[in-house]
């Protein structure tokens, strides 16, 4: 067994246009290890429409465009290949099971914005990744959380 394979870390942000936040943090992480990353952007048509809905096709291919443009400026944050995709899931949390599903994944990096009512209610996206077992870290417009 090797214990120092490449980490797969899938990243979820709700903007295919990275923050500077998220570029730090994917900096930073990249610096502590041998890594590899994911990004994930749900689809930002709105939540009611159906998944053959045109909207949701041409918000998700505006979208795709947009992370197309995005993939250097994370590339060069992670000092390597990102793998870059706009799920068909609006939700993020469906968004990153779909993901979870068809690969492996070690850790989750979110840059979601979060609901009021959900954080207070410990419902939040971090909230309920945890039953995945994986270290979950929250980028928020100031840092990085763990």
């Amino acid at each position: 067994m090797d214990i120092h394979r490449t980490l797969r870390i899938l990243v979820v942000t709700d903007h295919a246009d990275p923050s500077d936040a998220l570029l730090e943090a994917i900096t930073h992480r990249a610096e502590t290890g041998e890594v590899q990353f994911r990004v994930v952007v749900p689809n930002p048509a709105r939540a009611e429409l159906h998944l053959l809905h045109p909207e949701r096709h041409d918000k998700a291919q505006e979208a795709e465009l947009v992370l197309r443009q995005a993939l250097p400026l994370l590339e060069r944050a992670a000092g390597g290949p990102v793998i870059g995709t706009v799920s068909v899931r609006n939700d993020p949390m469906d968004a990153i099971e779909e993901t979870m599903f068809s690969e492996p994944i070690d850790e989750i990096m979110i840059a979601v914005a979060p609901h009021g009512l959900s954080t207070w209610l410990h419902q939040d996206l971090e909230h309920r990744l945890h039953h995945f077992g994986l270290p979950v870290t929250t980028v928020t417009a100031g840092s990085a959380a763990r």
